[in-house]
This record gives structure tokens, C-alpha cells and sequence, in this order.
């Protein structure tokens, strides 16, 4: 199932850089990740991590969620469970269900669940075109965002700033799950 999901999300990946006219090149020189490696991801060959999908949606203007969604989820307004699309991040361990039904809402929903110690980087250039809430579930989540250190417990809601580089970590013993409430914003062209 993972190697499947890995294929829909390189070959949106593909059409997203197709739709654009952008070469391989020019989408690695927007994301700053290697040629090589997009073209794996593309192949479906290589599963991705949360940062490189970050680096990726963020050149392409998309949130990773509207990523995520347009190569999964088929259009309509109810979306079951079992047919939310469920991502593992290889290196981490960070578990993502896309919770939201593909309407043509720029609204999304993600449930995150955060292995004990684990640490996902996100780059500026994954919120540029979004408004984000983080609402903490269960456990504790230390959101790290530029230079401001956020320590959330269970309940506590933040919202995300200006585009920053931002860190979502697990300092604790036992997982952590949150629900992150995106506004996804009109794609613009802002170059390199």
C-alpha cells in the first residue's frame, strides 16, 4: 500500500510540474533538492519524507495537504475513514491522514500522529500560500517556529505566524496526535 501511495504522489508531483511547463531542473532549483531525487520520487522509486514533500508542494505553490489530496482523494463531500489516504514519513515515523473531503474548499484537515522523539522539519516555503492552526489532541507537541520555542499540551490551539522555517517535535514518552486546520491561499507565481 505504501509503494502505491508513493506512486500517486510522484506522479502528481509530475503533473503539478508538467501543468507549469517546469522542467526537472526547475523544480529542483525552486525546491533546492537534487534533480536526481525528484525524478526518483516522480518514478514512484523513492518514498519521500515530510521535509522533501514540504520543499516540493512549497516550489509548487501548493500546501502538502492540497498536495497530498489531489493524489488521493477523489472529489466529493463526504470522505469515510477508511477512505482517508494514511502517509508515513520514512524517516521519521510521522504519521498523516488526510481528515478533509477534496471539494474545491481551500480548506483542509490533517490528523497527525508523532512517534515519541521524533523531530519533522518544515521549510519556509511550505507555508507561503496558507493560514495554519495546530490544535494539539493528545500528548505534547513543541512547535518550534523560527527563534519561538511553542510547548503545547493536550487542547491547546496555536496559530502559525509569517512564513518561517518550523520544526514539529516530540520531547515526550508517548505519541503525540494533532489535528493541524489549513487555509489554503490562490496559488502565485514568485519565482525562484
Amino acid at each position: 500500500m505504501i509503494q502505491a501511495i508513493d506512486q500517486k504522489i510522484g506522479a502528481r508531483i509530475r503533473t503539478e510540474r508538467e501543468s507549469r511547463g517546469w522542467s526537472l531542473s526547475e523544480l529542483a532549483a525552486r525546491a533546492s533538492v537534487s534533480r536526481a531525487m525528484i525524478h526518483k520520487v516522480e518514478r514512484g522509486a523513492s518514498s519521500p519524507t515530510a521535509q522533501l514533500l514540504a520543499k516540493l508542494s512549497g516550489a509548487l505553490g501548493l500546501s502538502m495537504s492540497t498536495l497530498m489530496a489531489r493524489a488521493e482523494i477523489a472529489h466529493g463531500r463526504l470522505l469515510r475513514r477508511a477512505e482517508q489516504p494514511v502517509w508515513i514519513d520514512p524517516a521519521t515515523g510521522y504519521l498523516r491522514r488526510h481528515i478533509s473531503p477534496r471539494t474545491g474548499s481551500p480548506l483542509d484537515v490533517v490528523h497527525v500522529t508523532l512517534p515519541p522523539s521524533a523531530r519533522v522539519p518544515m521549510p519556509a516555503g511550505a507555508y507561503a500560500f496558507m493560514r495554519q492552526l495546530v490544535w494539539v489532541l493528545e500528548g505534547e507537541l513543541v512547535f518550534t517556529e523560527g527563534e519561538t520555542r511553542h510547548a503545547l499540551q493536550a487542547g491547546d490551539c496555536l496559530e502559525l505566524g509569517p512564513p518561517m522555517d518550523c520544526v514539529f517535535g516530540n520531547e515526550a514518552g508517548a505519541p503525540c496526535a494533532y489535528a493541524v486546520v489549513l487555509l489554503n491561499l490562490p496559488w502565485q507565481d514568485v519565482g525562484p
